[in-house]
């Protein structure tokens, strides 16, 4: 097994894992989205782990999108002195290629990811808790 091969498995496992999250949280909110889950995961595994992946994936480019426009936004607010603000715009999701980091920046885009995706979390149950 090479390197690029063990990479890609862990980037796959990755992904699942993330749109399985996504999913979750979809679930918890929408009853139909519930039971159409429910269905695919008793009558297709592997269909639904892709769909998991392709899920995982644009929610891992949305989380990079959003984790680049704070650092922009961090950015121009330190070169000309003033202050951000973030808006709760919803993202749209839009394939890009992306070429493989080396490990170090791998690590740091993914340890942004999780804050973003924590900060996401704790909105949505902020707003859940107030409905």
């Amino acid at each position: 097994m090479n390197a690029d091969n063990l990479t890609q498995i862990l980037h796959q496992g990755f992904r699942v894992t993330l749109g399985a999250t996504s999913s979750m949280i979809e679930m918890l909110q929408d009853s139909q989205k519930r039971s159409e889950n429910l269905e695919k995961m008793q009558s297709q595994w592997s269909q639904l782990a892709e769909e998991l992946a392709e899920k995982g994936e644009q929610t891992e480019q949305e989380a990079r999108r959003f984790v680049d426009t704070i650092l922009e936004q961090r950015t121009n607010s330190t070169t000309t002195g003033g202050t951000t603000s973030t808006s709760s715009e919803s993202m749209t999701t839009t394939p890009v290629s992306v070429s493989e980091p080396d490990s170090a920046e791998e690590l740091q885009e993914l340890t942004a990811q999780i804050a973003a995706l924590r900060l996401e979390l704790e909105r949505l149950r902020g707003s859940e808790s107030s409905n």
